[in-house]
């Protein structure tokens, strides 16, 4: 079983991010590369998991009423 993938972690400049190990980035175990991988939020932003194809969507969506149109 995996880990729980965080949303908001408070340092992610301080893990590498590229599997379930969460490596501190400067002792690196799995071979990932020269470089850590960086948290979605260190590259899109902290609303990042608000898009795309598995984004979060409200159950049911806001009512919109349409503007009354009025003839002269």
């Amino acid at each position: 079983m995996s880990k729980r993938f965080p949303i908001h972690p408070a340092n992610p400049h301080r893990l590498c991010w590229g599997c379930d190990r969460y490596c501190p980035a400067d002792a690196m175990a799995c071979g990932n590369g020269a470089d850590r991988t960086q948290h979605p939020e260190e590259l899109f932003g902290p609303d990042w998991h608000t898009w795309g194809l598995d984004a979060f969507t409200p159950s049911e969506p806001e009512a919109v009423e349409a503007p009354e149109v009025t003839k002269p």
